[in-house]
């Protein structure tokens, strides 16, 4: 069973016939390291699973210093979430940071899909509930969490990811300055 379907299987039951009609409505890509497949302002009318590799969604402020929304593995999803569901532009570019498989679902598609297959409506619900809560734990650990704590918990909950992120993109993710990253790294290996 192919990554995708077993990532659907967690969360609803497709018979034979259904997994091929849904997998007939995705197109699967191998894109290079630094490909973005959304660019901000743009609407996004896909999203993608990934086979293999890594993404990530950011932003770039007035100042040109970038925000890392999130980072997507192999196994995850990732959009621009807002402009998919709203079909107006988006804030987020999402770039490929190493080669990768995606399988990508346009939005059009995933639409057919819900008339056609009522139950994955469920399934992208609670994908999309799972990515609300993680966004406002996100949120409420910016507020509350010192840098050192918002470190140390990016860590246990992506263990896989520390060794193949840019310590600048962890620094952005967690919301503080590559130097300040690279000091409160020195300091917290002293303890």
């Amino acid at each position: 069973m192919s990554l995708i379907l077993q990532n659907i299987a967690k969360h609803i039951v497709l018979t034979p016939e259904e997994e091929a009609l849904f997998l007939s409505k995705t197109e699967t890509r191998t894109v290079k390291a630094k490909t973005i497949l959304q660019n901000a302002g743009q609407v996004c009318q896909d999203s993608y699973f990934v086979n293999s590799g890594l993404l990530r969604s950011f932003t770039i402020n007035d100042n040109i210093v970038e925000h890392v929304l999130s980072f997507a593995c192999e196994g995850w999803w990732i959009s621009d979430m807002y402009s998919l569901l709203s079909q107006k532009p988006g804030n987020l570019f999402i770039e490929v940071l190493e080669d990768s498989e995606v399988v990508v679902l346009s939005k059009t598609h995933q639409d057919q899909l819900y008339l056609e297959i009522p139950k994955l409506e469920r399934f992208f619900r609670i994908l999309i509930e799972n990515s609300l809560v993680a966004n406002q734990e996100r949120l409420m650990d910016n507020l509350s969490l010192t840098a050192e704590e918002r470190f140390e918990k990016f860590c246990r909950k992506y263990p896989t990811l520390i060794q193949k992120l840019p310590q600048k993109q962890i620094a952005s993710y967690i919301g503080v300055t590559p130097e300040f990253f690279s000091k409160m790294k020195a300091r917290m290996l002293k303890k």
